[in-house]
């Protein structure tokens, strides 16, 4: 749906990002995790393209919809002054979400601002009647780089850092904790009481961030036999599936056969397996 909307607030979160607030009843009554929006920043001229921006939550009972993004350009760049009461015109939600995981333990691994959608995520796998045990691995180059840490705690998750220049958190790259924590779960779950029922699919994997970052998790969860839903990040210009400027070569579950889809509209979630990374 189209939907013009209210700015509520538009505050620093983190070096070079940005958390925007907006009344917009309608996409945020429908909008899912890992869904996206395609928004009009109001500053450019009418003929520009519309920016796609994750969905950091959706508040169906105040109708707020939260949106985290980077200033990458001169789009970005222009929504990062809009003030509240100023109208921005969105469309959306758009892509596929992720699934519920049917899992008593997810790990969400997220590279800078792609904790974005894992926010959401969270909380309505939090709200959920079985709610599973939650926790985030969340990486960057350094400090600055880690968002929404303090955020994910307040809802009870147990938060995993790491930095490549060790800043904050372990020294290394996120898959280090990540490995450690997968070891260790695993290993719970074959030795629990109904340990002759237990698989490795209580746990999964949901992910968001650099492709070099969902590439090492694929092949993870396809070596441990876990379940796993990886979101890509793509330039998009029409958000809908018509220029195919974000097509993805992917496996067609058909032999070795391969097709190319398109991750506005057939992602930007695909599971493990799925994705075709040379």
């Amino acid at each position: 749906m189209q939907e013009e909307t209210t700015v509520l607030s538009n505050e620093q979160a983190g070096v070079g990002c940005r958390r925007l607030r907006l009344g917009a009843p309608g996409v945020a009554s429908v909008a899912r995790p890992g869904q996206f929006v395609h928004v009009r920043v109001p500053a450019l001229d009418p003929g520009a393209m519309r920016r796609p921006i994750s969905i950091c939550d959706a508040d169906r009972a105040s109708g707020v919809l939260t949106l985290l993004f980077k200033l990458v350009g001169r789009g970005t760049e222009a929504l990062a002054r809009v003030a509240p009461g100023d109208r921005v015109d969105i469309l959306g939600p758009l892509g596929t979400g992720f699934p519920m995981p049917e899992a008593a333990d997810v790990a969400l691994v997220g590279g800078g601002y792609g904790v974005a959608p894992l926010y959401f995520l969270a909380k309505t796998l939090l709200g959920a009647p079985s709610a599973p045990r939650i926790a985030l691995f969340v990486g960057g180059r350094s400090a600055p780089d880690i968002l929404l840490a303090e955020d994910f705690s307040a809802l009870g998750v147990d938060v995993h850092v790491a930095t490549q220049d060790g800043s904050l958190g372990a020294h290394g790259l996120v898959t280090a904790p990540l490995d450690q924590w997968l070891n260790e779960t695993l290993a719970d779950a074959r030795h629990a009481t109904d340990a002759r029922h237990a698989t490795d699919a209580r746990v999964a994997i949901c992910a968001c961030g650099p492709a070099p970052m969902l590439r090492a998790l694929d092949e993870r969860a396809l070596r441990l036999g876990l379940p796993a839903w990886l979101s890509l990040d793509r330039r998009m210009a029409c958000g809908v599936g018509a220029c195919l400027g974000c097509v993805q070569r992917v496996r067609s579950g058909r032999g070795g056969e391969t097709t190319l889809a398109r991750v506005c509209v057939d992602g930007p979630m695909f599971p493990a397996g799925k994705i075709v990374w040379d």
